[in-house]
Parts: structure tokens; sequence; C-alpha cells
């Protein structure tokens, strides 16, 4: 469905001739396409939409790192680049969620999953990239489910 989605903006960006928009959406969907090959090399089935999200969001936050790079050497044209890509990648994530609706997340899945301390802390994460991938930044998640489970 999320492929779908992408090859049907690409058109659009042809037609549109709408260059930012449709060198992105190519780069996305060669960035889709070698996760593929990669996942096909270990004997796996191309990319769930799931785990196409993950693909997603590690693109955006390569470029959230290249922005502030350019920030800082003083590069604003490269900075608004990526942001301008950041921007047509993000359409296509679902709606993220509020910190505090991360938190509450993680307090029902540390519920749910019966955890009791650090050493359930995989279980948990691995409970809420199921559940909501493409929605929170495991990066964040994982110090809220860390510092929830050693009570911190």
């Amino acid at each position: 469905m999320l492929r779908e989605n992408i090859n049907n903006a690409v058109k659009d960006a042809m037609r549109a001739k709408d260059e930012r928009k449709l060198s992105t959406l190519r780069m996305v969907n060669s960035t889709i396409k070698n996760a593929d090959i990669e996942a096909r090399g270990q004997g796996k089935p191309p990319l769930t939409d799931g785990e196409l999200l993950s693909v997603l969001q590690k693109m955006i936050k390569q470029r959230q790192e290249s922005v502030e790079l350019y920030d800082k050497g003083g590069r604003a044209e490269l900075a608004d680049a990526e942001r301008a890509e950041i921007a047509v990648i993000s359409g296509y994530l679902p709606q993220q969620m509020s910190d505090d609706e991360v938190k509450a997340a993680i307090a029902a899945t540390i519920t749910e999953q019966g955890a009791a301390g650090i050493k359930d802390m995989g279980k948990v994460i691995g409970a809420l990239k199921a559940k909501y991938a493409g929605q929170m930044d495991f990066g964040k998640a994982s110090g809220l489910v860390k510092a929830a489970l050693t009570g911190g």
C-alpha cells in the first residue's frame, strides 16, 4: 500500500513538474529497493509497510543530522534542501504521537507485557515497535522505557 502511494506520487510529481518532490521520491524508491534486495539476500520477503515506515524514519533522521551540520557550517541553502526532503518523506509517515501519548503507550505496554525490570526492556520495545511503527521515535522511547522499568 505504501509503495503504491509513493509510486503514484512519483507520477503526480512528474506531471506537475515538481523537481524537488520527484527527486526525493525517486531517492525513497531507490532506498526501498535497496532494503528489499538486502532482505532478499538474507532470505526474507520484501519489506512490509511497517518495515518501510522504519526505513522512512531512518531517512528523515539522516536528513535532520545533515540539517544540523549544514546550519552549523553556514550552508543555509543545503539545509533548506534537506528540510524540503524531510517534508516530502514525512508525508508518508502516520501522524506522530505526542510525548504524552508515547508515555501512555509505554505504560500500557509495560503492563500488558508484565515487564518487571530492565531485563524486560527488549520485550517492551519489541511490542511497541510492532504496535506503533512509524508513530514514535524509538530512540527517545527506549530512554523512557528504561526510566520506567528502573523506576527513574
